[in-house]
């Protein structure tokens, strides 16, 4: 007799699945811009909180050590989903997509050691910090409603503050970038399919880039010290910077009536992006034409860039223990956005293993918990002229989150 897969007692399990499942380190990538809070059944409300711990340590050109210089961040993501009837859904979502949070101290190449500046003792720090809402629109089709097609806008802010100090910067030690916050849109496409009776759902989802305008003000000390007509060391004025497109792949399917397979696929051209501000990118073009400026292309450089794209993969089981508890696994693995990479993020991608359970507290309300460790690749750490300054190896962290969620069947019989 074939088994009937559940869905009621699946999600029990998926669910686990879906707390602190990404973490990721290529670029400037941090929640993974989940939707599967959309794509649950019936009314839906979750709020899930996320706490990323890693150590990333090394050694500067110099050999001097080089403490850890990843600071510890965390974020919230929330999501709220309901049918209209029996072919049309909506919902909205927030999250912290992008980010990055790096400090330099101690006594290394990327600290200000000179006892004459007014930045001695200054290490080089870097903080991203980005917010997104997104509204989605979902319409069922098919005789079954198994196919379902949903899109919607999306509105994110973002805001940088980044330092470069000590003498791995060379002429740019002092340079000092502030991006004040600003807020632009974009939108988000897919499709999803399932089959209740195997327990299967798979989705595509698509985000476009999303183009900002933001004003920003920049010093930076060395250009006073040569005459150069038309730059000055300190500048005000606007920078573009265009957070990536992305391509998320959602699936699970039942195995037995009790247990779940999972699997997550991420795809960010991390390659097109970059971070160039014009009195920074300026001057650099002034230098290509000195002796000193070998190297540096005559458009000058970009303050923050990578050489390849991401790809993230995630795979994982989940297994209902009794009506109210489920357990779940889950091993990942992340390409990283190249090697060398900037000294801002100096870690090459990373191996994962994760552990999940969710409890049922009532029929519809459940608190989840899950945490992930993580192998970062080692890496070496380059300044935008592409000059390798930084090695790091043996790096490693861990994520912690916990989840509240609601869920309750809909019928439009």
């Amino acid at each position: 007799m074939r088994a009937t897969f559940h869905l009621k007692t699946l999600t029990v399990a998926v669910a686990a699945l879906s707390v602190a499942s990404v973490a990721s380190a290529a670029g400037l990538d941090r929640s993974g811009q989940d939707i599967t809070a959309f794509l649950q059944d019936g009314t839906y409300a979750e709020t899930v909180y996320t706490y990323i711990d890693a150590d990333v340590s090394g050694k500067d050109s110099s050999g001097n050590k080089i403490d850890d210089i990843a600071e510890s961040y965390d974020f919230f993501r929330y999501g709220v989903k309901a049918d209209i009837n029996d072919t049309f859904s909506i919902g909205i979502l927030y999250d912290e997509p992008f980010g990055a949070a790096a400090n330099y101290s101690g006594n290394n190449n990327f600290v200000d050691q000179n006892p004459l500046s007014p930045r001695n003792g200054e290490g080089t720090n870097v903080e991203v910090r980005t917010e997104s809402i997104t509204g989605i629109l979902g319409a069922k089709l098919g005789e079954n409603k198994n196919l379902q097609v949903y899109g919607g806008p999306v509105a994110q802010r973002v805001k940088a503050d980044v330092k470069l100090r000590g003498e791995a910067y060379s002429v740019a030690n002092g340079y000092t970038l502030n991006v004040n916050a600003d807020q632009d849109y974009g939108w988000l496409a897919g499709v999803s399919y399932s089959k209740p009776e195997i327990a299967l759902k798979a989705a595509l989802t698509y985000r476009s880039e999303i183009e900002h305008t933001a004003n920003s003000a920049e010093l930076y000390p060395f250009v006073d010290s040569l005459p150069i007509p038309g730059l000055s060391a300190n500048r005000s004025g606007d920078i573009e910077i265009t957070t990536p497109e992305s391509v998320n792949f959602d699936f699970q399917t039942g195995i037995n009536p009790t247990t779940l397979a999972t699997a997550k696929v991420r795809w960010v051209p991390w390659s097109d992006f970059a971070i160039t501000p014009g009195l920074y990118n300026g001057f650099s073009q002034v230098l290509a034409t000195l002796p000193q400026g070998t190297g540096i292309p005559p458009e000058g450089l970009d303050l923050v860039s990578y050489d390849k794209d991401q790809w993230q993969v995630e795979l994982g089981l989940a297994k209902r223990l009794t009506p109210a508890l489920a357990v779940s696994g889950n091993i990942g693995w992340d390409s990283g956005a190249g090697d060398p990479v900037t000294s801002l993020g100096p870690i090459e991608g990373y191996y994962s293993a994760g552990l999940g359970a969710k409890y049922n507290i009532t029929e519809n309300w459940a608190v989840s918990a899950g945490g992930k460790y993580l192998w970062f690749g080692d890496a070496e750490g380059q300044i935008p002229s592409k000059t390798v300054v930084s090695d790091f190896e043996d790096n490693d962290g861990f994520a912690l989150g916990v989840k509240l969620s609601y869920q309750a069947k809909q019928n439009f019989n």
